[in-house]
């Protein structure tokens, strides 16, 4: 892989803000690829309310990660920044830069830092865990990562069971926090990173996410999650716009209180994005309507 050229530009920020339309312009000045790094995206079944790029927005640049595994396979951080990094390798053989676009930060981390070393944990931590969220469910779990780690509690996406069990068994392995293992000193990349932060005011934020929630019903989200419910304990599922949609079909809610808790969730889930990467100094901040010639010219500078 060549070294000083190779650069990786890194767009983040929360979801709906415009990372889409920026990645696929940037790939057409650079002539490069693009890398998604939203852990939503890579599901062949999730489609609607995982706000995919449209066949259109594909079509303008090559895309990597976008819809490549099945809701039925059991995939990791871990192997995407293995998988992923072989890619980077290849694309950099032909290109000097690469993009990478998603709201995941954990999945950025990886790509661009390196994953953390956690502990190996012995059965009898994970199968306790596991018992107290199928006796006492997600409250209980949330709670007690809260009481015993509440940096990372502010930082995760707080409905996702996988995410909570993982922190509190590496937590009860260690007696540690588990966002003290988030920071260790890691292989330097062969690459360089550029990382583009876009940002709006907390209210254009909602308005954009209403906005897209409300196109995701009249696209066809319901009739999206009815065909995935079969499968709604999947892991791939415990996310925002398809769990809300599980409760309506369960009787549990109005159609209506399942839209409004998918747009409710979804602000949650913009917030901690936020909190999560405006902890990164390396992040150039830009406002959501920055010309796109104003972004290159930074990159290009760098």
């Amino acid at each position: 892989m060549k070294t000083k050229e190779s650069t990786l530009i890194c767009i983040v920020g929360p979801t709906a803000i415009g990372k889409t339309n920026l990645s696929i312009q940037l790939a057409n000045y650079f002539s490069t690829e693009i890398l998604s790094a939203d852990s939503r995206q890579f599901f062949k079944e999730m489609e609607i309310g995982t706000g995919v790029p449209s066949q259109n927005e594909l079509s303008q640049a090559k895309h990597r990660f976008i819809q490549h595994i099945s809701i039925k396979r059991d995939y990791n951080v871990g192997e995407f920044e293995k998988e992923a990094i072989e890619v980077l390798d290849t694309i950099f053989k032909t290109h000097s830069k690469a993009i990478l676009v998603g709201g995941s930060g954990l999945y950025q981390k990886a790509i661009t830092e390196g994953l953390d070393v956690f502990p190996e944990i012995p059965l009898d931590i994970r199968t306790n865990i596991e018992d107290l969220l199928n006796s006492k469910g997600l409250l209980a779990l949330q709670c007690l990562l809260k009481k015993k780690d509440p940096k990372y509690y502010e930082q995760i996406e707080l409905s996702n069971p996988r995410r909570l069990t993982r922190a509190l068994e590496v937590i009860e392995t260690s007696g540690k926090p588990y966002s003290t293992f988030l920071n260790q000193t890691k292989p330097k990349r062969s690459f360089n990173s550029i990382k583009i932060g876009l940002d709006a005011p907390r209210e254009v934020i909602y308005k954009r996410i209403e906005k897209r929630v409300d196109e995701m019903i009249v696209n066809g989200l319901l009739e999206e999650a009815k065909s995935l419910y079969p499968f709604k304990h999947l892991n791939a599922l415990q996310t925002v716009g398809y769990k809300e949609l599980f409760a309506h079909f369960e009787g549990k809610a109005t159609k209506t209180e399942a839209i409004s808790e998918i747009k409710k969730n979804t602000r949650r889930f913009a917030k901690r994005q936020l909190t999560w990467f405006k902890k990164d100094p390396q992040i150039k901040w830009f406002h959501y309507e920055t010309s796109r010639e104003e972004i290159i010219s930074y990159i290009k500078e760098k």
